[in-house]
């Protein structure tokens, strides 16, 4: 039989401005945001392939769009925050803290949508690491990370940010009319400090190439 742990329950997360070098999170707002979200997922620039693993969307109509907006920000559980440029203002994502288990110490990044303006840039891997030292500032145990096993971009996505690949879960949902076997992930808190100080080096001003584009992302491991 394990020793005693001493561990007493995490915190649930409440909305809060996460500031980093490249982006701000805060707290979904659709009448802030609505409008920029609108352009980076259906907008002219949009990547096609963002909901093809996600149970909604693409969105032909605004009054739908608005709805689904509406309703994450109305959620709790999951939470929604919004990605917000500090380059330029613009709200280019979102992604949420959820499956939230305070009793048992465990939480989840998902709903992950970032606009084609943050992919391939140091935006959305601040976003991640930011949400990361939220969550284990709260006291969890375990950081969770889950994706259709079908979606690749997310499991290579997972495994940079230095998430432990656990398995696949075999017929576990219905998405979209379509069998999903999902992929699990996590990060632990004892493995976070040394996954947190690679985000840090990686985000680091002196990483930067004369570019203004960042290195590759090879410490979070």
């Amino acid at each position: 039989m394990s020793s005693p742990l001493n561990w007493h329950p995490a915190k649930r997360p409440q909305p809060a401005t996460l500031t980093g070098r490249f982006v701000r999170l805060e707290k979904l707002d659709p009448k802030r945001d609505t409008e920029d979200l609108w352009e980076v997922f259906q907008g002219p620039r949009a990547d096609n392939k963002l909901w093809d693993y996600l149970a909604y969307g693409p969105f032909s109509e605004r009054e739908d769009f608005d709805h689904w907006l509406d309703t994450n920000a109305a959620s709790s559980d999951p939470l929604f925050y919004s990605v917000i440029d500090l380059a330029n203002g613009q709200t280019q994502g979102i992604l949420s803290l959820m499956s939230i288990v305070p009793d048992q110490g465990r939480i989840e990044i998902g709903h992950i949508a970032f606009g084609a303006a943050m992919q391939r840039t140091p935006k959305g891997s601040e976003a991640v690491y930011l949400l990361g030292k939220l969550a284990f500032a709260l006291g969890n145990r375990r950081l969770e990370w889950k994706c259709n096993n079908d979606n690749a971009r997310s499991k290579r996505a997972a495994l940079r940010f230095g998430f432990t690949f656990e398995g696949v879960f075999r017929k576990h949902m219905v998405i979209k009319d379509r069998n999903r076997d999902t992929a699990w992930f996590s990060i632990t808190d004892d493995e976070w400090p040394a996954i947190a100080a690679g985000f840090e080096r990686w985000l680091a001003e002196d990483n930067q190439r004369p570019e203004g584009q960042v290195r590759t992302l090879q410490a979070c491991r």
